[in-house]
């Protein structure tokens, strides 16, 4: 029996692990980056890290909970490399004296790496769990570090809530990569050679569509999408495959790329 073709758009530095993990689940694989990760750092990033090793000196902790919230793995390493050696300690030290929240499992493991105690983890692994946990809890100054392309959704709801500072630092951007494995990725939908398209990220979604229309083939694209099983890891990358027109045929429970594959194959 013919094994289902599934594709894989993750960042270079998951893509091995991705494809492993597909076929461990019984997929064939058709792999090229949609996004790769780039260094940013904006104009907010020095006040978050003042702010933060200004409370690593305090005797006592707040006496309203700050939170500080990670919206990803990789976002926590692109806070660490930017911080010098000499003060990395005393930045961990006052990540441990406020709430820390991860988004997800992977991105409190990645935490608790580098010795980062975390207080809050949403059920739903999305901006929107995040929000909804957040709903009700007292703090004063929530520190948002993500990358350039979050969910605006997640700072609106927190800057509505009456006296809460709500500051936004942007640690990283993502790019389309281009070195030739994209075009035929989109070569190959157009040929109808793939089952399962797999989307983990509004931006992947975005940047898939654009390779298309570079060849002048988002219409025949969108088709082909439609024709194929079509997964989205979370809401916002529903709702970006839908702003194309293309209809999605589900989005896992839990928002992890191991959660699509147990949904697409029966497991949950």
């Amino acid at each position: 029996m013919k094994r289902p073709v599934i594709v894989i758009m993750r960042p270079e530095m998951h893509l091995d692990s991705s494809i492993e993990l597909a076929r461990s689940y019984g997929f064939d694989v058709v792999a090229a980056p949609m996004i790769e990760l780039a260094d940013h750092r904006d104009s907010n990033f020095d006040w978050f890290l003042q702010r933060m090793l200004a409370s690593e000196s305090m005797p006592e902790p707040p006496s309203k909970s700050d939170i500080v919230i990670f919206t990803s793995a990789n976002g926590i390493r692109f806070t660490l490399q930017k911080i010098e050696d000499s003060a990395r300690r005393g930045f961990i030290q006052a990540l441990n004296r406020v709430y820390v929240v991860a988004i997800g499992s992977k991105t409190k493991k990645a935490l608790e790496k580098h010795g980062i105690r975390v207080s809050m983890m949403p059920e739903s692994y999305s901006s929107e769990g995040i929000a909804e946990m957040l709903h009700g809890v007292d703090c004063r100054t929530i520190e948002v570090v993500r990358s350039a392309h979050g969910d605006p959704a997640l700072i609106r709801s927190l800057s509505g809530r009456t006296g809460v500072a709500v500051h936004e630092t942007v640690v990283y951007k993502l790019v389309l990569p281009d070195d030739g494995r994209q075009r035929i990725m989109i070569e190959r939908a157009l040929a109808r050679e793939i089952n399962i398209f797999a989307f983990t990220s509004a931006m992947t979604v975005h940047n898939f569509i654009a390779t298309a229309r570079s060849m002048g083939a988002e219409p025949g694209i969108v088709d082909a999408l439609n024709e194929s099983v079509v997964a989205a890891i979370g809401p916002p990358t529903a709702r970006a495959l839908q702003g194309y027109g293309v209809d999605v045929d589900l989005v896992p429970e839990r928002f992890t790329f191991r959660d699509m594959l147990d949904t697409l194959t029966g497991k949950t």
